[in-house]
């Protein structure tokens, strides 16, 4: 079991001092409260048992009673006047146990009460450094961990850690103290019955011990196998569409139910050792009980033991295997916890490939001369080279246009730009600066980006064009909307702004959405704009009127422009053509049709069809 990640878990408790502390205090005052039951047991059986003794004496006729309380050891002034208090010490102390009953059930609703805000507090704590963790982590991160994995650890394994902290643990404590009180109660009751039990004990407790160091891996493999659950069904979620346009329902349904069956297997793997477990128990505590009721009755025959103590004895017995019984709850929860507390600080404590340096400087003015100094690029450290040596020069105001087949590198250059990614070698420099050597954050406040793969937000169109600035005022929403084509179509719609988006966008077509991600960046005036094939997914209508926004805005900014269309590049201040993650040609449209084959072969066979606008 992995009980450093449990451990630091664990340390979360005491962020919230004051409830941790008056949860253990409510749960000691309920346990003590328990404990204190057994005692009163005993007074009011052996009152009772002294009650019928004393009253037979007293029945008797008057001449032989002082020969039979002699016999037994009995004072008859002594006996009479037990036999006039017996009633009132019944109710006595049946008035007690329904004081320790109320007692007892106050302080576990609020020790109960306590540890659930605790817990949750904790829970939200974690989801919150978490989703923090997730949000910081570099690309690279997310290329190698699947969306389906990354939430099963935010929702499930969180939750589990929760019901471990929340119950499980203070449920530990307060088998602790019952077993301990317990333990010494039964010790001076009458040591001799206390040492005929207590060698079944390590028996249990080894049981227990094993039970764990099997239970972990097991409970690790179910969350593993919960998360390709989660993941295969995440992505028929997001890319329904797709499945029912292939008529894949039967394969994918196929590939679910193999997830799920693998899932159940594993959950039956873990019952199986419960059934094991707890008949074992049961058979040991039962075992207990079996000596306590020969051995007793041996010491209430030699007279060395009443029935009210041999009773108290027995209902003591209980609070020792009950703990017991609950030390499998307990570990249970417990490697569940463990299992989830490794898997939720792997990613807390997993390595960001992007992040701050420890001298980084704010960047505050911005030109926007970008440069690349032999930049090479791997996604993976030993992998193929996915950029090999990129030298270029972007001058403040300059439209660089980045042209090449897929897998070419166009969308990497861009990548690196904002330090989404950092260069395997070389560097990029904004107006000098090394982007490595200054805040991520003052770096990106400078950067409007149009991703090729447009993501939109749960909320209304005004909501998603103001996501970078939620503060904007209407007339800028507005001017961000005009400039990118989207203020006519979003006037049509009933609700205008106020229009729902859908989940994804699900309500807006794809140019319309693209044009939204537009104005969203627009709307941020960035120094240095980045377009990456923006307007795919419109008409050459739709194209020519953002691109006569465009060319207006990009005045006196930096921007970065992949596209597929002639129309986007015939006006660029330089274009680069690469190929096989180098840059082949670069230089003007009428430069590269003479000078360059591969510009030459894109243009007729990519671009030649395009028709520009007047």
């Amino acid at each position: 079991m992995n009980s450093q990640a449990l451990g630091r878990a664990i340390r979360y408790v005491w962020q919230y001092p004051k409830v941790t502390l008056s949860a253990v205090g409510a749960l000691l005052i309920a346990t003590l409260a328990q404990l204190a039951v057994p005692q009163l047991v005993q007074e009011i059986i052996d009152t009772i048992t002294s009650n019928v003794i004393n009253q037979t004496v007293l029945n008797l006729p008057v001449t032989i009673q002082a020969f039979a309380a002699e016999r037994l050891g009995l004072s008859l002034a002594v006996a009479e006047t037990e036999v006039a208090d017996a009633e009132r010490t019944i109710i006595a102390a049946g008035l007690i146990i329904v004081a320790f009953a109320v007692a007892r059930g106050l302080f576990s609703f609020v020790q109960t009460y306590l540890s659930q805000v605790l817990s949750q507090n904790i829970a939200f704590e974690l989801r919150n450094d978490l989703f923090a963790k997730i949000q910081r982590l570099s690309f690279s991160y997310h290329d190698r961990n699947r969306t389906g994995q990354l939430m099963i650890r935010a929702t499930d394994d969180i939750e589990k850690l929760r019901l471990f902290l929340g119950q499980g643990l203070l449920l530990a404590l307060q088998s602790l103290i019952l077993l301990v009180g317990t333990l010494i109660i039964l010790f001076y009751t009458n040591w001799r019955l206390t040492l005929v039990v207590l060698p079944l004990l390590p028996i249990a407790v080894i049981s227990f011990m094993l039970f764990g160091g099997l239970a972990q891996p097991l409970f690790s493999e179910a969350q593993r196998r919960l998360s390709r659950v989660n993941t295969v069904l995440q992505e028929n979620l997001a890319g329904l569409k797709v499945v029912k346009a292939s008529v894949a329902e039967p394969r994918e349904q196929a590939r679910f139910q193999g997830a799920i069956d693998a899932e159940l297997a594993q959950r039956l793997n873990i019952t199986r050792v419960f059934a094991l477990l707890f008949p074992f128990v049961f058979l040991v505590a039962n075992l207990g009980q079996a000596a306590v009721m020969y051995f007793g009755g041996r010491q209430i025959l030699n007279e060395t033991l009443t029935l009210g103590e041999w009773q108290k004895f027995s209902l003591y017995l209980v609070y020792l295997f009950l703990p017991l019984g609950q030390l499998g709850f307990i570990i249970t929860l417990m490697a569940q916890a463990a299992a989830s507390a490794t898997r939720i600080f792997e990613i807390l404590d997993a390595r960001n490939d992007v992040e701050n340096k420890s001298n980084a400087r704010m960047l505050t003015e911005v030109n926007g001369r970008i440069t690349f100094e032999n930049v090479t690029f791997r996604y993976f450290e030993g992998g193929e080279p996915v950029l090999q040596e990129i030298n270029f020069e972007a001058e403040p105001g300059q439209t660089i246009a980045l042209l090449g087949g897929t897998g070419s590198g166009k969308t990497t250059i861009i990548n690196l730009i904002p330090r989404f990614y950092d260069a395997s070698a070389g560097r990029v420099t904004v107006d000098g600066h090394d982007v490595r050597d200054v805040t991520i954050e003052s770096l990106r406040q400078h950067i409007g980006i149009v991703l090729q793969e447009t993501t939109l937000f749960s909320g209304t169109i005004r909501d998603n064009i103001a996501f970078g600035r939620p503060d904007a005022a209407e007339a800028d929403i507005i001017a961000a909307a005009q400039a990118a084509a989207a203020h006519d179509f979003i006037l049509e719609f009933p609700e205008g702004y106020d229009t729902p988006v859908g989940e994804r966008g699900s309500t807006l077509s794809g140019g319309q959405k693209q044009r939204i991600a537009i104005a969203r960046a627009l709307l941020l005036d960035p120094h240095i704009l980045i377009l990456d094939d923006s307007t795919s997914s419109v008409d050459l209508n739709t194209e020519y009127q953002i691109q006569k926004a465009l060319d207006h805005l990009m005045e006196g900014r930096t921007s970065f422009v992949i596209a597929q269309r002639i129309s986007t590049v015939l006006n660029a201040d330089q274009i680069l053509v690469l190929d096989k993650g180098r840059i082949v040609a670069r230089g003007i449209h009428e430069e590269l049709m003479e000078n360059s084959p591969i510009y030459a072969e894109i243009y007729h066979s990519q671009l030649s069809e395009d028709v520009e606008l007047p």
